[in-house]
């Protein structure tokens, strides 16, 4: 065979300017930190490479140093694509700050893209991003104006319009998996996910590029069964075997959780333990709304990141949590997905996939309902979770997911900023409004577009501790107001525009603002 084994040192050294560099890995999951530390050293020392093109479907990185974050230096960056950004700060700020071209496409347009030109493609036609801030007719998912070349055009097919992604083949990739043998054939068994590593390594490879795929160990051949093989060694050129355990923790939250990697067992979704329990606050009030909308239709969810977070926790805490089956997009489907920056994988889940096929199945409405995060919310229904002023997160799977879904709920507290409330006698009590208004006239970004909501007719609501409001073909409705706030009060003067109010304007129900459970049945 043709594998070679060698150092992260040595592999990074094969990188010429001008490259394009992907990597695999989410967020902290199944990231090869050793090899993008090895080339921040690399250009440090000698200020070599230059000028590479960084192409991630998503954040890689723990908001601080790790990850991409290694490659923030002047020189080293002249373009980064990627999926989302939240996580990989300093290249966050090198874009807003016109330093480098910058580009942020849907996370799961991009892995599909991946596979598509792997396959021989020019690019990927897509209906995911129209009427948001990726659609060419709005901002063409440039971040900055140093970004100029137009990456995304709107072709009509049969009379439909859809979006054609042209985005660039690596020439370099650094991937990673668990083991690798003499032969360079590579397993994932202690990775919490796959990801996209066998779809970025055959793009790679035929691109004519080079693959170097980082291992916390080698085995000999013959200890590697062939199903257990993610990426087959014909397809890699370079293994490197950690000299660091550290550089290879299974994410950046943990060094390793067997739960991560381990069959599903039907007790835990049965049952919620005491220290799950959520104290009746807005968190609690919005995930008890959002359990609501849910029906034995309705099984298949995605939650995002934040708020929604709260909705398994009061499914199981009502005894319910066996009863629908979340997935994850980076691959997950079933068991209890993880926070903060184990984000993506989840304890003793049903199935690990490759991204690239979680993402069919959104895009193809495989979703019953996902619940995702109200960050701006705007007159026409329009929401922005990806650009706030000099804060530059980027829309991740969002777009893909909202878009796609069969139904979309999302939440989120009515006011930012230092909201306090409680509940007393049945009724929500506005202790300290917050600084901030979300409902606002105009969104900074569309990060989801109402106008083709409703075009689709697609179910689309919005919950808050407060109010609970609907898209409709007549525009933005109020449909229900808590018990205890004051219409005028607590809802109009807290939005920048006046909704429609339902002639049939409900009251939430009082069960969500009792310290008692609801007793949910499905």
């Amino acid at each position: 065979m043709n594998v070679q084994f060698i150092t992260s040192d040595q592999a990074v050294a094969l990188i010429n300017d001008n490259e394009v560099l992907t990597s695999g890995g989410f967020i902290g999951t199944a990231v090869p930190e050793e090899l993008f530390y090895a080339l921040e050293q690399r250009f440090l020392q000698t200020q070599k490479p230059r000028n590479l093109t960084l192409f991630l479907p998503t954040s890689q990185g723990d908001a601080k140093e790790k990850g991409a974050n290694h490659l923030a230096h002047e020189g080293l960056l002249k373009c980064v694509i990627a999926g989302h950004w939240g996580l990989m700060p300093k290249l966050g700020k090198m874009a807003l700050d016109n330093r480098i071209e910058a580009y942020n496409f849907p996370q799961g347009t991009i892995v599909q893209a991946m596979r598509a030109m792997g396959a021989g493609m020019d690019g990927f036609l897509s209906k995911t991003g129209i009427g948001t801030f990726i659609d060419p007719r709005e901002e063409g998912g440039k971040v900055n104006a140093k970004t100029t070349t137009n990456r995304v055009d709107v072709v009509n097919i049969n009379g439909d319009e859809f979006l054609w992604y042209n985005l660039p083949k690596p020439t370099f990739a650094f991937l990673r998996g668990t083991y690798a043998d003499r032969n360079g054939n590579i397993t994932m068994k202690r990775e919490a996910l796959t990801t996209e590593m066998l779809t970025q390594a055959i793009l790679t490879h035929n691109a004519g590029g080079t693959v170097v795929v980082q291992v916390e160990r080698v085995l000999d051949v013959g200890e590697i069964y062939p199903h257990e093989v993610i990426i087959p060694g014909a397809f890699v050129d370079y293994v490197v075997e950690v000299s660091d355990q550290t550089m290879h923790m299974q994410t950046y939250g943990t060094s390793f959780n067997e739960d991560f990697i381990s069959p599903s067992q039907q007790e835990i979704m049965e049952n919620a333990s005491i220290e799950n329990t959520l104290p009746l606050d807005e968190r609690k009030i919005i995930a008890r709304r959002s359990a609501l909308m849910l029906d034995k239709s309705k099984r298949l969810l995605n939650y995002g990141i934040g708020m929604p977070e709260a909705i398994p926790l009061v499914l199981a805490e009502e005894g319910a949590g066996n009863q629908f089956i979340p997935t994850v997009e980076p691959g997950i489907v079933g068991g209890t997905p993880a926070g903060g920056l184990n984000f993506g994988a989840s304890s003793r889940p049903w199935a690990i996939i490759d991204q690239p096929y979680m993402f069919d199945f959104y895009d193809g409405g495989g979703l019953d309902v996902a619940f995702l995060g109200l960050a701006q919310c705007d007159q026409y229904g329009n929401i922005n979770v990806s650009r706030f002023g000099s804060k530059f997160a980027g829309c991740g799977g969002f777009i893909n997911i909202s878009q796609n879904a069969k139904e979309i709920v999302f939440c989120g507290t009515f006011t930012a900023g230092g909201l306090k409330v409680t509940v007393k006698d049945g009724a929500l009590v506005i202790l300290e409004e917050g600084k901030s208004k979300k409902f606002l006239e105009h969104v900074e970004q569309i990060t989801f577009s109402g106008r083709e909501a409703v075009k689709q007719g697609k179910k689309t609501t919005y919950i808050t501790e407060r109010a609970v409001f609907e898209l409709t073909s007549d525009g933005f409705m109020l449909t229900e107001i808590a018990p205890g706030v004051e219409l005028q009060r607590d809802i109009f003067n807290q939005m920048e525009f006046m909704p429609l109010v339902s002639e049939n304007l409900e009251t939430m129900s009082t069960a969500i603002f009792q310290t008692a459970l609801m007793n949910l049945t499905f």
